[in-house]
């Protein structure tokens, strides 16, 4: 050690003067501190040398509260300069009287060691500052941001060193430029770009997604193995094009309000090209939700009953062994990961009850009955079963309630009953009406829905409308009659602004739609009228 740095040495931080490589980053770190909003952030650093950074660090950021760990390998304390150097930063550190940790590894070990001290904390784990400074090599700063990046919590600033180095060709092994342009397009989705300077040397990102390390989600032990394993919600809908535009509605809230990894699969049961466009453009997709379209398989009952039926058909074709079914006309309220973990309890499906006919009705055998709209389903267990099932469905394809009907026969003894939330039937109509099966029902648990089930025809016939014991009447949003005391209808409309089909109720072709429809109610409704007056006068 020289004869300065030995002056420097009493009460005062010892940095080498020709080595000051972070200086110049002052200002524009300061600018990055409004975007960190712990109250006591967790700085993380890889390559500290003696300790520059983590000492402004840990004097600004971290002042008032917060950590700071700093991971460097000091040359595995084999050489004299590996040792000084470490030995300065730990003095360096000691000054600034906040907690602060070194790790004198390197990179890879050292996070993997944090990796697994995280994972293993009920509370309280991730950081909030990352700054990624170890070797100049692509591939070393790949792997270094790769394993930080599981230690970034959501929001976390995240800096890479060396970007605009000039050293080395940015096209060298030897450049980080390679690593992180990699690193950049992997995680596409997952960050948005800081520049508090335009000729800022460094990149630097903000974090928009939770933390994943192994079990651990956002702070939390994992609820089940299906998230911790990266599996993910696959969730079903079997729709064709009378059904793409609510079921865009669906698809956007599903994303808007489930925080993990969910996989879309639309069974495609006569969708055009300008249906699955429209569809893929209402949906912010980012790298957590991936968007599939499945075809039917080989004869399927859908050709010879209709799209209804389709339910069944999709437990052929879907490529997964649980899913989770949603009717086109639902609007997700409320994140899907519990309904995902819900235990079946050994049956094949799970099923909220039916709030219009509880107990079933005059088609049905009496019993526990539950509404089609929404079902988890084991789909490998439901499949050894499949061909009784279909047989089921041809036997009763003339039901009242056609494919729930034959759902509910044959699962009679084979479903597990879920909370109403997960799916609010006749909100504001027949939920409010009074009825003996109807009252055995928790019909509270409707009050703050998870999913909203907009349940009655699209075009309610003359008779629906005027039926005076269940009014309002049942009737979906975009119908024209639309869907009266319903209080979700004008929240169903404000999700259909978010999607493809933005500004449609103002649209002169759906009003005229809606009028063609009414007229077409009234005529109907005036035949019936005629045809039981002739039926009376002909007794």
């Amino acid at each position: 050690m020289s004869t300065t740095d030995k002056e420097a040495s009493t009460n005062a931080y010892e940095f080498t003067p020709s080595q000051d490589w972070f200086t110049s980053n002052i200002s524009s770190w300061k600018n990055l501190f409004p975007f960190v909003t712990a109250q006591e952030p967790r700085a993380l650093e890889i390559g500290s040398w003696e300790g520059r950074s983590a000492v402004f660090l840990l004097s600004t950021l971290c002042a008032t509260g917060g950590e700071l760990v700093c991971v460097d390998h000091f040359d595995l304390m084999e050489t004299a300069e590996g040792r000084e150097r470490y030995r300065k930063i730990k003095h360096n550190l000691a000054l600034t009287g906040r907690p602060a940790r070194v790790l004198p590894q390197f990179s890879v070990p050292a996070l993997y060691t944090l990796l697994q001290e995280e994972m293993n904390k009920d509370q309280g784990a991730g950081f909030d500052w990352i700054y990624i400074d170890g070797s100049h090599r692509a591939d070393d700063t790949l792997l270094d941001a790769e394993l930080a990046w599981r230690l970034a919590r959501r929001g976390c600033v995240f800096i890479f060193d060396d970007y605009k180095w000039t050293e080395q060709p940015v096209e060298s092994p030897h450049h980080p430029r390679r690593g992180i342009d990699t690193f950049l397009t992997l995680h596409a989705g997952e960050y948005t770009r800081l520049e508090p300077n335009p000729e800022q040397y460094q990149m630097v990102l903000q974090k928009t997604t939770p933390m994943r390390i192994g079990f651990l989600l956002e702070g939390h032990k994992e609820k089940s193995p299906e998230d911790a394993f990266g599996y993910g919600i696959n969730i079903a809908l079997t729709i064709d094009s009378a059904y793409a535009m609510p079921a865009a509605v669906t698809l956007h809230s599903i994303i808007e309000k489930t925080q993990r990894r969910v996989t879309l699969y639309i069974v495609d049961c006569g969708l055009s090209k300008e249906d699955r466009k429209k569809i893929e453009t209402s949906l912010p997709l980012t790298q957590d939700i991936t968007l599939l379209f499945v075809e039917l398989p080989p004869n399927p009952l859908t050709s010879q009953m209709g799209t209804v039926w389709a339910k069944i058909d999709m437990i052929k074709c879907l490529p997964v062994q649980r899913v989770l079914y949603l009717d086109a006309d639902t609007l997700v309220c409320k994140d899907l990961g519990d309904l995902w973990t819900t235990d079946l309890q050994g049956r094949s499906l799970a099923a909220v009850p039916d709030v219009g006919c509880p107990f079933g009705h005059e088609g049905v055998p009496r019993g526990d009955y539950f509404n089609a709209g929404v079902l988890l389903i084991d789909l490998a267990k439901t499949r050894s079963r499949l061909p009784e099932l279909e047989a089921r469905c041809f036997e009763m394809k003339n039901s009242q309630y056609r494919e729930q009907d034959a759902l509910n026969v044959h699962f009679a003894d084979d479903w597990t009953p879920m909370s109403l939330q997960w799916n609010a039937q006749g909100l504001g109509t027949y939920a409010e009406c009074a009825s003996g099966d109807r009252d055995k029902l928790r019909l509270e648990e409707m009050k703050d829905p998870g999913i909203v089930h907009f349940t009655g025809p699209v075009h309610p016939s003359l008779v629906v409308v005027l039926n005076p014991y269940v009014q309002p009447y049942t009737a979906k949003p975009w119908g024209y009659a639309g869907a009266p005391g319903h209080p979700f209808e004008r929240k169903w409309w404000a999700m259909l602004e978010r999607t493809a089909w933005k500004g449609w109720e103002e649209a002169p072709g759906y009003k005229e739609s809606c009028e063609q429809a009414k007229i077409e109610a009234l005529k109907m409704g005036e035949e019936e009228f005629e045809n039981r007056l002739r039926s009376k006068s002909s007794i």
